[in-house]
């Protein structure tokens, strides 16, 4: 799966959030989103999580690395 399938994935999850994800031995993924505001860095990585469970387990996505932070802690 490509990059542009993971970000299309989260776009759905996180609509009007901002996405990056960069490419490499694992993906780096950043969210940045207010439905982070309030919670967690637990709880963030799990929302994040939640869309691609099926594609990690299932092999498709082999490995990541979370960044899911609010507007405010962006800047």
């Amino acid at each position: 799966m490509s990059s542009a399938d993971i970000q299309k994935l989260l776009e759905k999850e996180f609509p009007g959030s901002e996405i990056t994800i960069e490419e490499g031995y694992h993906n780096e993924i950043q969210v940045v989103s207010d439905a982070f505001e309030g919670l967690s860095a637990v709880k963030r990585q799990q929302m994040v999580y939640k869309p691609l469970t099926d594609l990690i387990t299932g092999g498709t996505v082999h490995a990541v690395k979370i960044s899911a932070l609010t507007p405010a802690e962006k800047k």
